[in-house]
């Protein structure tokens, strides 16, 4: 009998469908002519009552708008241990803890100002523009150890552990350890993925690497206040200054792996696709190679044209209206970067890599609060990373065009590139 009086599920409306094609893994290769589809409709609310929205205009003024909350995540919840101590005392305290101290990239002001603000104390100008040596350093000692071979593989060879061991390197996590944590940033950053978020089985993973990275940190930085040095997390750990407020454990916890994730996550993908789309123009490639000096313009056109995060989510903490629609309070919203970035209403020919476009307002490293606190970090290792690449590889070509992509959508990029080469130079 209930089987009978059970209502069949809705259809899915074309909105909704055409999203899901985005984030369906057989549309990784090329979403853009389904983006561009998007863009036709500015605002489209979704059968599940969220909302997305995909015009540069329309993006641009929701990324500066107070009503637009960044304390989206679902609460934590720990699963069942049948342990009835830990699932009715220990693990609910646990999961509130966790749930008030998310990464800043999920909190709100006054929250999240406080804690960018001793981030940045850490991430200064100083400490970034000094990596210079080192990233160099790094990018030709990984270079080197493919020569003799005819086929390198970027993200295995170079992609990766480059940024892993800048970040690594920058925050004071012991090299030797470089290794552990590979699982569990890959395994958090799903946390960006509507369908992630969904999915129960999806959620415990996380919640379960979460806990071991927390792990691990917590034992990194009573090592750091015991023996301070001269990186970013021994400065965080030991916060002196007595006019400002200093970072609780639990926030701690939280900015360090933020920092450890989003500190290589993003940049695999820049490096990987500037590689890419150089390598599909090989005009482009040539120009780089011969000057160097073109690096910053190619690489702001490369997060404009491929950008490594192709949305983020929100929630409305009020009605807010936007390209005569109206997004309610409590709605989730999906702000869908890389089809703005593609915006015709903005950029003449978007579909068109050019390094020499003017006025390149993308946003591959977000906009307003949040806008990304390593992206100058990010531009030193993709300009050093690309230049090399060009000016070492002899006649490097793709061995296989598509490449094969990681299942993710918001964080967007190939699973690998093979690149065969004559050699290096």
């Amino acid at each position: 009998m209930p089987d009978a009086l059970a209502a069949e599920p809705p259809p899915l409306s074309q909105d909704d469908t055409l999203f899901a094609r985005i984030l369906d893994p057989a549309n990784r290769a090329n979403p853009y002519p389904l983006l561009a589809r998007l863009r036709e409709k500015p605002v489209r609310r979704q059968q599940d009552g969220s909302y997305v929205v995909s015009t540069h205009a329309a993006i641009r003024s929701l990324l500066f708008d107070p009503r637009l909350s960044s304390e989206d995540l679902p609460p934590f919840r720990r699963p069942p241990t049948g342990n009835p101590l830990k699932d009715w005392l220990l693990n609910p305290i646990k999961d509130r803890i966790a749930t008030a101290h998310r990464p800043l990239i999920f909190r709100d002001p006054p929250d999240h100002d406080s804690l960018r603000h001793l981030v940045m104390e850490q991430f200064t100008v100083k400490r970034v523009r000094g990596t210079h040596d080192r990233v160099a350093a790094v990018v030709d000692t990984l270079i080197e150890r493919c020569r003799g071979r005819d086929r390198v593989c970027l993200v295995e060879d170079l992609s990766y552990p480059l940024p892993v061991a800048v970040i690594c390197e920058l925050l004071g996590v012991p090299e030797q350890d470089e290794s552990q944590f590979q699982s569990w940033a890959t395994q958090l950053s799903t946390a960006l993925e509507p369908d992630a978020r969904r999915d129960a089985d999806t959620r415990r993973a996380n919640v379960a690497s979460f806990d071991a990275i927390a792990d691990y940190m917590r034992a990194l930085i009573r090592e750091k206040r015991r023996k301070p040095a001269d990186d970013m997390l021994s400065g965080l750990a030991n916060h002196a200054d007595p006019t400002t407020r200093k970072m609780s454990d639990f926030d701690l916890v939280s900015t360090a792996i933020l920092l450890l994730v989003a500190g290589h996550e993003t940049t695999v993908n820049l490096i990987t696709n500037g590689m890419l789309t150089l390598l599909r123009h090989p005009h482009e490639l040539e120009r780089l190679r011969a000057d160097p000096e073109r690096a910053p313009r190619v690489i702001e056109e490369l997060l404009r044209y491929e950008p490594p995060v192709h949305f983020r989510t929100r929630k409305a903490l009020g009605d807010i209206a936007v390209a005569g629609e109206t997004i309610p309070k409590g709605a989730s919203v999906m702000l869908v970067l890389a089809a703005a970035s593609r915006d015709p209403e903005r950029f003449p020919n978007p579909d068109i890599f050019d390094p020499d476009r003017a006025d390149i307002q993308h946003f591959g490293f977000g906009a307003g609060l949040h806008y990304c606190v390593g992206a100058p970090l990010a531009r030193i290792e993709v300009e050093i990373a690309l230049v090399r690449l060009c000016q070492r590889l002899i006649r490097p070509r793709l061995a296989q065009d598509p490449p094969s992509y990681r299942p993710g959508a918001a964080l967007r990029g190939p699973a690998g590139l093979e690149i065969t080469i004559d050699g290096i130079v």
